[in-house]
């Protein structure tokens, strides 16, 4: 399998508004520079929504931000999108502009200043808190890069576990917003290997949360299943304490497609449907529930019923619409396509030979779309087996037949010997419990 990545440039889609979607309720499961990148994000790719989103976004960058840039690219985003539809446009705000940037600029240099000071003073920690000051202020300019380095700064003044971890997670934090992923991984793998981590449930939640999406930036199935696997492992109780990149449902909509894609059988019942902490969050999200729950129990035509609706948005059951979100988009059509072919592998495999009128009814589609992917699947041996196009019939492959019988005959063996071993254990129980031994 390519892999490919989510950064690479592609022609944006375009997605119909989701029937009964609160966009202002969606959005407000979030806060800080996320909540505005997923409403210009939804903006982008939903026409129907683009006024709204670019409107949300605009109100949530100048009310909570010192990022003039960023105002004056959503209000020309959104009065171009005004004009196009011959509605009166929104007048750039210029005075907020010229104060905003001038209150920027004279934060900037008093915290500069302080930290000169500091430095002078070899105050370790007032230092290690100047370059915190100054590593959220420029954050709030929107001027990343500037922020990033400020907070790695603190690195050299870090006195505690705490301050460890503080510097982590704010260089972590930016990295996501820059999709810097390719070197976020050390500091992740230093803040989980400090020692009395405080809050340490929350803390080592936050850090899988943002490796797992770190995974996400590749459509390599290997990384769906290690995102899988950290998202089963983000302890329920996280809430909106992180909701600055990842809300409480995205946990359960990412970790439940990632695994559906790419756990077995036995790993979706014990790492999923038996997954205590994992089931609370599916609590908020039920139709992901019932779609793992569907293709557990071979209820293959619901769970493709259901996957098929979320992706042409003819319903909305979750806010989180699956091609408007921000991490999730790149992934949604190749995550489809892995669930849906190991739904067909699945289905086949208890039978030697199978109708395949009959299999294309369970999977809500026509024998000749069938037998193409069918085809596919046979040539990239995902199924051993041939298909009888004149009998319309999936038969196994006699090699793979022969394996089968092994196995079966090798599983009866095995019985018979267990029974002869039971029958004389009974035996000499009785025997020892009659004294005849």
């Amino acid at each position: 399998m390519t892999e490919a990545t989510t950064t690479e440039k592609s022609a944006i889609l375009t997605v119909e508004a989701p029937a009964n979607l609160d966009l202002e309720s969606y959005i407000a499961n979030y806060r800080g520079h996320t909540k505005v990148s997923r409403a210009c994000f939804i903006a982008e790719r939903c026409p129907a929504l683009e006024i709204e989103a670019y409107k949300l976004a605009l109100f949530e960058t100048q009310t909570n931000s010192f990022d003039t840039h960023k105002y004056e690219h959503i209000i020309t985003r959104l009065n171009a999108a005004l004009k196009a539809r011959n509605e009166p446009e929104i007048p750039v705000d210029k005075e907020w502009i010229q104060t905003t940037q001038k209150q920027a600029k004279a934060t900037a240099e008093k915290l500069e200043a302080e930290l000169r000071n500091y430095k002078n003073n070899m105050i370790k920690e007032s230092i290690r808190m100047g370059h915190n000051d100054l590593g959220d202020h420029y954050y709030s300019c929107g001027e990343l890069a500037n922020a990033q380095r400020s907070y790695t700064y603190t690195r050299d003044y870090c006195a505690s576990s705490s301050h460890v971890v503080e510097m982590c997670l704010n260089v972590i934090k930016v990295g996501v917003e820059q999709r810097a992923f390719s070197y976020l991984h050390n500091y992740i793998v230093r803040a989980e290997s400090v020692s009395d981590i405080p809050n340490k449930p929350n803390t080592i939640s936050k850090l899988k949360c943002c490796s797992a999406i770190a995974h996400l930036e590749s459509t390599n199935a290997n990384k769906y299943k290690h995102a899988a696997k950290l998202f089963m492992e983000v302890a329920f109780g996280m809430e909106n304490s992180f909701n600055e990149i990842i809300a409480a449902n995205d946990v359960a909509v990412y970790g439940g497609l990632c695994a559906l894609a790419t756990f077995d059988r036995e790993e979706l019942k014990s790492k999923v449907i038996d997954n205590v902490n994992f089931r609370n969050y599916l609590e908020l999200e039920p139709q992901i529930r019932e779609l793992i729950t569907s293709f557990y129990n071979s209820k293959y035509s619901t769970c493709l019923q259901i996957l098929e609706e979320y992706k042409a948005s003819l319903k909305i059951w979750t806010l989180n619409d699956f091609l408007l979100d921000i991490y999730l988009s790149a992934h949604v059509e190749h995550l489809f396509n892995m669930i849906r072919r190991k739904a067909l592998v699945q289905y086949f495999t208890p039978f030697s030979a199978i109708d395949l009128n009959v299999m294309a009814k369970s999977f809500s589609t026509n024998v000749k779309d069938l037998e193409d992917e069918l085809a596919k699947l046979i040539a990239e041996n995902e199924i051993q087996a041939r298909i009888d196009s004149n009998k319309k019939i999936l038969r196994v492959s006699e090699h793979q037949q022969d394996q089968r019988k092994l196995v079966f005959d090798r599983t009866v063996a095995t019985g018979e010997e267990y029974q002869r071993a039971s029958s004389a254990l009974l035996l000499r129980l009785s025997l020892i419990k009659a004294d005849m031994i």
